[in-house]
């Protein structure tokens, strides 16, 4: 098969760049998965997401959403101010051993900024990740909200025989809010840098992946608690193509991608390892049996995660779907509300929901959306990794401020997630 070229619109920097237009412009982690995890990516996303609470300002309110979860109803407070100088600290002294590159895009009322570090084009494509999850779950909203797709309907009702018969009844709606109590399925492969440097164009298709979980006992009673779990969104992308008759690119394609004019964001074919223009050309180290390492390119790899975590899209893309998505473009106002309805019920066993966001161990995933809180104090957005990429997408639910971050991290073990800290610290404007 042929390999894609380097991206012709990659950036050479020897230094840190920056843009910045101080304007008012109005814009209409544990991970539980099948898929092979990278404890390194799952810790930093899941370390953003205690940051990403500083770029939050909206006043909530809980009142009660049923039995089911609990609505926040959004207020306003000041912003925090952009303080250019502070992100630039924040994004210099890399490339390093732990990150190869990075940016920040900071957009909204409030002003803008884009910053980077290292050989990148921050208006390059990347690879998002579980960011794939945000696209997957409008897609069965608006499905629902088109009367095609119920979701209080089992899983079992829509999709006979993909699940083991032994599992109870798993209603639609919680898999997109990860309380379906689905386990993580069977293993595949080794979480290491060498392990998948050697295996990163093997795939598995989504109907391996939930096949995975035959034997595999419920992790908990459908409904009980929350455990964020690639497994959930892999058997929406199923669902969506059952419904509809239709491939889930065609569907992502039809009712977001081209609506939105999303000319970077694409779902790649399993055969298609390549990242045309890419942000940047990530690699990780990988040691070697004499203790020596050498650097291996993972630009190219599998987008096996498909609609769990699959995509591609860029900075700018991504600005404008959680623009539309927030601003109620693409979902009507029953379903544009669940996107803000967090299920009341307990974390089980997840790095997600855990840390200053969530210091009670409750629930932070809505139908959709992540949920980052410090009191009254509110973001709503997604992290995503692959190897090679450690990616969020975040905003207030006023849109006023917007956060598009990824760097590029060299190894699997965590070892970025200060510098990740200290650059999503600085965008939001908390103190350094």
């Amino acid at each position: 098969m042929a390999r894609a070229p380097p991206g012709s619109r990659l950036i050479v920097r020897s230094k840190i760049t920056y843009r910045i237009t101080p304007q008012s412009w109005r814009t209409t982690v544990r991970t539980s998965s099948p898929r092979l995890r990278w404890t390194a990516a799952a810790a930093a996303t899941a370390l953003i997401a205690s940051l990403t609470l500083g770029l939050a300002t909206e006043a909530t309110a809980a009142p009660a959403a049923g039995p089911a979860g609990v609505a926040a109803a959004a207020g306003r407070s000041a912003l925090p101010p952009l303080d250019p100088a502070a992100i630039r600290q924040a994004l210099a002294g890399r490339p390093a051993a732990d990150v190869s590159g990075a940016f920040v895009r900071v957009t909204g009322s409030g002003g803008h900024f884009t910053g980077t570090s290292g050989e990148v084009d921050p208006d390059g494509r990347f690879r998002i990740g579980s960011i794939s999850k945000v696209f997957t779950a409008t897609v069965v909203l608006q499905l629902a909200a088109e009367g095609r797709l119920d979701l209080s309907g089992t899983v079992q009702q829509y999709l006979p025989g993909l699940l083991p018969t032994d599992y109870p009844p798993i209603v639609v709606g919680q898999l997109l809010n990860h309380t379906s109590g689905l386990p993580n399925g069977g293993t595949w492969g080794r979480p290491g840098t060498a392990w998948f440097t050697e295996h990163r164009f093997d795939s598995r298709t989504p109907e391996e992946v939930v096949a995975s979980l035959a034997g595999e006992p419920m992790s908990f009673t459908p409904g009980t608690a929350q455990q964020y779990n690639g497994m959930n969104t892999f058997v929406a992308g199923l669902l969506i193509e059952k419904v509809t008759g239709h491939s889930y690119t065609h569907e992502v394609g039809a009712r977001i991608i081209r609506p939105l004019g999303l000319h970077d964001t694409s779902v790649p074919d399993a055969d298609d390892f390549a990242l045309r223009d890419p942000a940047a050309r990530p690699f990780l180290v990988v040691t070697d049996a004499d203790g020596s390492s050498h650097q291996v390119d993972v630009t190219e790899q599998s987008p096996w995660p498909w609609a769990e975590g699959g995509l591609i899209s860029s900075a700018p893309d991504l600005d404008r779907f959680i623009t539309a998505l927030l601003g109620g473009r693409l979902l009507p106002p029953a379903q544009q509300e669940l996107l803000f309805t967090v299920p009341d019920v307990p974390n089980h066993r997840s790095s997600h929901c855990t840390g200053p966001t969530n210091p009670g161990g409750r629930a932070c995933m809505s139908m959709g959306l992540e949920r980052a809180q410090l009191g009254d104090l509110v973001v709503w957005g997604k992290t995503g990794s692959r190897p090679g990429w450690t990616s969020g997408v975040f905003a207030t639910r006023d849109l006023r401020r917007k956060l598009v971050y990824s760097l590029n991290p060299t190894g699997l073990d965590g070892a970025e997630a200060p510098y990740l800290l200290r650059v999503a610290a600085a965008a939001a404007g908390v103190p350094q």
